[in-house]
Order: structure tokens, then sequence, then C-alpha cells
């Protein structure tokens, strides 16, 4: 049996799934599903390998400390659900809502593994700041920790927006509307207790 037979015999197969629609869309959506998976795992390796080989360069040792805070490891991370995002166009027989709503999950994997990196890229920094002569006087350790907090709050409002498919700034409103509620229960609270 040649490659060529196998071949038209695997397009014939596919043919006949015209017939069920359902099967159809779901197989081209495992299949995407392996090829991203397969994907990052090509991508992890060969950006871990590159990292790896630079860090060795006395010039670029901050490399180091960037793979030590997983920073790579975030950024491969990405590369399935980025795979996703854009190959669900070539699942045939995919609704477009179905389209709509898995798009949106993978985009929130990518925003999740982004904040992620920009969280380790913080560590790292503070790992380099930490080596210099200014950290023995100057710690910048709360700073960074407060930019990791605010940093991972708006991710969070982020990723519920893209995943409820609404605009973050009608998440913050509420957020605000509620903080005030929480505000005055809290007042009144407060005075009901010092009378």
């Amino acid at each position: 049996m040649d490659i060529q037979t196998v071949w038209l015999r695997t397009q014939e197969l596919w043919g006949m799934l015209d017939q069920h629609p359902v099967l159809h869309a779901g197989l081209g959506l495992v299949l995407l599903l392996v090829v991203a998976l397969a994907l990052g795992r090509v991508a992890r390796f060969v950006i871990l390998h590159m990292a790896k080989l630079l860090g060795r360069q006395p010039a670029m040792h901050w490399i180091v400390d960037l793979l030590h805070n997983k920073l790579f490891h975030r950024l491969a991370q990405m590369v399935p659900s980025l795979v996703i995002q854009f190959g669900l166009n070539l699942v045939p027989e995919l609704s477009n809502a179905s389209k709509h709503f898995l798009g949106n999950v993978a985009l929130a994997f990518t925003i999740l593994f982004q904040v992620l990196a920009l969280g380790a890229l913080l560590n790292a920094l503070l790992d380099i700041y930490a080596r210099t002569d200014h950290a023995r006087t100057r710690s910048i350790k709360g700073y960074v920790q407060l930019a990791k907090m605010i940093l991972y709050i708006f991710g969070a409002i982020i990723i519920v927006a893209t995943l409820i498919d609404r605009s973050p700034l009608l998440l913050l409103s509420g957020l605000g509307a509620m903080s005030a509620v929480i505000l005055l229960v809290y007042k009144d609270t407060l005075l009901s207790l010092d009378r």
C-alpha cells in the first residue's frame, strides 16, 4: 500500500463525513486540538532551547533570571490557544456561534498566559534589581507586588469580560457600583456599632 492510496482513502473517508455534520465538526475540532498541542510542544522546546543557549552568553546572563521565573514557559503556553483561535475557521461544519464561543475561550487562555508572563517578567526584574547596589538601600519589592496585584486584577476582569463577551468597562463600572454599596453598608454598620 503506497502513500498515494492511503491519501486517496483518507480523502474518501473524510468526504463521507459530509453526511454527518456534527461528527465532521467534532473530528475537525479534535484534529485542531491535536495540532495545537503538538505545535505548543514544539514551540516550548524551541523557545526554551534558544533561551538556554542565549543564557550561556556572559553578556546575556539576565536571560537565566527570565528562565528561572518561567517567562519563556508562559510564552510557549500561549501557542496552543493562538493556534486554536486562528484555526477555528478551518474546521468544517462548525456553526458561527460555536466558533465565536470557542474563540472567546481560546482568547481567554491567551490573555491568562500573557498576564502570567508579565507577572513572571516582574519577578525576573525584581531578581535582577536585587543584585544591584541600589537594592541594598532601596527595595522595590512592595512596588512590584502592587504592580502584580493590579495586573492580576485587570487580567481577571479582562478574562471574565472575554468569556461573557462583554466590554471590560462594563464590568469595571459594575465593580465600582458594587464597591460603593459595600462602603455604604460598612459605614452604616460602623455607625450602628457606635450607638
